[in-house]
């Protein structure tokens, strides 16, 4: 059986706990391997590794810095079928969904080669008589990250390439659901030239977070998951006197008016629904068609698409879809689908029977659709985390407006319409924190901040773009006056440069 430890100071490490836990194959079921799980004097070592190497590599220039992570980005490319490959075994998604992981989060280690620009501080000369002033933006120190299994390869990127590029040690604790390829990631960051101790990966559960939300060397904290455990993730290491970013769940809305393009709302809803087996925080779980005749038109269109969705294991290269992570996912998702019939939604495609011969015990789930959810329902009120889509109808554009404006999520929402007017009061009005126009899923480019509003995210800073450039440095302040611009005397009112 294959086992997968820490990686610490460069190396590979067994760790002290004892404890393991399995790793799934999602289209079998089958055991493929087990992960260590951390205890404290495992994240003791890591943090010590980390404490060591950090003051020399926050002292290399920022060119250097960034060459790191030119070569990062080409070792990556170069490794993408190997890392894809092994993401899909864990994960379960298809093979080039995998590759868009990879590559979004590469696309942030690729923003980051341009550290010595972001990170440059300001300067005021001629402030006061003989006084200049500048600032510094400088590393926290130690950062950690702790990262969801369904995107395995990009979340761990968008946290440990800013943090590391603005010259910070980072403690990665990816999901011991899936932790083979951001141990790769680790590997590969060493190929790149990064010294040892700078990135350590402590594979874990909640023992291991505990210890990082507590720990008095680590100043700063990004984690994405659940909105329940952002909630605690961000009370517990805030109160300890860190920075945090913690992002939870969603619960997407595309409105659909009554001009848009029929066709291509469907096909837009069917790649935002049901891509990744809807195993994403920006996935659309509910439709807004405005007005009746728009329900019936979008529902004729997309009950044919969702009836053909091609569902198979990552090995199948034609497969739209692939199963959930685990069998507790799966088995929540049926209970969902269950309640929703209760609860008296129409089911239109029905997911629940799917099988698939030599696959038996999988954890697939077939592609759902849902037409009269209201917004008391228990599939409309939970974040679903499965192929399951929604349509709720809404008489007129202020009725759909509301619905995303009411929910307690704030991550993100779409509009598919031709009317510019509308497009534009949608976009000014919407209090979610990513908006697509036209856009299905509209994850903003490396260079631009990913977050969310409400009950989608804890913090004041977003990831990736220059928010992840402030987040993980601190600004110092520098005034600065020299010997020939000193008046006499003591002054004991209040400075002022006049």
């Amino acid at each position: 059986m294959r086992v997968i430890s820490h990686f610490i100071d460069g190396n590979h490490v067994a760790g002290q706990s004892g404890r393991t836990a399995d790793v799934f194959n999602p289209a079998t079921g089958e055991v493929s391997a087990q992960v260590a799980l951390a205890n404290a004097a495992d994240l003791e070592v890591a943090i010590a590794s980390a404490r060591a190497a950090q003051p020399k590599w926050a002292a290399t220039n920022p060119q250097r810095r960034a060459r790191v992570f030119f070569r990062f980005v080409e070792l990556v490319n170069s490794h993408m079928d190997e890392l894809a490959e092994l993401l899909s075994s864990e994960h379960g998604k298809t093979v080039e969904d995998a590759k868009g992981d990879i590559i979004r989060g590469m696309e942030v280690a690729e923003f980051v080669c341009g550290i010595p620009h972001l990170q440059k501080g300001e300067f005021t000369e001629g402030a006061g008589p003989g006084i200049d002033m500048y600032s510094m933006r400088q590393p926290v120190g130690i950062g950690a990250g702790i990262t969801p299994f369904n995107f395995p390869a990009m979340i761990p990127m968008w946290m440990f390439a800013p943090a590391i590029a603005a010259g910070n040690a980072f403690i990665l604790k990816p999901s011991e659901r899936d932790p083979s390829v951001p141990m790769r990631l680790a590997e590969l960051m060493i190929e790149a030239g990064l010294p040892a101790g700078i990135l350590n990966v402590v594979n874990g559960d909640k023992e291991a977070v505990d210890g990082i939300l507590g720990h008095d060397d680590i100043g700063g904290i990004s984690f994405v998951g659940s909105t329940p455990i952002a909630r605690y993730v961000y009370a517990t290491a805030a109160a300890n006197g860190k920075r945090v970013q913690a992002f939870g769940g969603a619960k997407n809305h595309m409105i659909v008016m009554p001009d848009a393009d029929m066709d291509k709302a469907a096909d837009a809803l069917m790649g935002a629904g049901y891509g990744s087996a809807g195993e994403r925080c920006m996935a659309v779980s509910v439709a807004v068609p405005v007005g009746d005749e728009t329900a019936d038109r979008l529902i004729a269109a997309l009950a044919p698409k969702v009836e053909a969705l091609r569902i198979g294991p990552a090995t199948d290269r034609q497969a739209d879809m692939g199963p959930l992570i685990t069998k507790a996912a799966q088995e929540r998702v049926f209970s969902l689908i269950d309640k929703g019939v209760e609860q008296g939604a129409k089911l239109v495609v029905d997911g629940r029977g799917f099988k698939l011969q030599g696959y038996e015990n999988g954890y697939f789930v077939g592609g759902t659709l849902f037409d009269g959810v209201t917004t008391d329902m228990d599939i409309y009120r939970e974040e679903i985390f499965g192929p399951v889509l929604s349509v709720v109808r809404a008489q007129d554009y202020e009725a759909a407006l509301e619905l995303p404006m009411k929910n307690p999520y704030g991550n993100g929402v779409a509009i598919f319409t031709r009317d510019g007017n509308t497009a534009r009061d949608f976009a000014a009005r919407i209090n979610v924190g990513m908006v697509g126009i036209n856009v299905p899923v509209p994850v903003p480019l490396a260079y631009h901040s990913f977050g969310g509003w409400k009950a989608s995210a804890f913090g004041d800073l977003n990831q990736h773009g220059t928010d992840s450039i402030k987040f993980w440095t601190r600004t110092k302040t520098v005034t600065s006056r020299w010997p020939g611009g000193i008046k006499d005397g003591a002054q004991f009112s209040m400075p002022t440069m006049a």
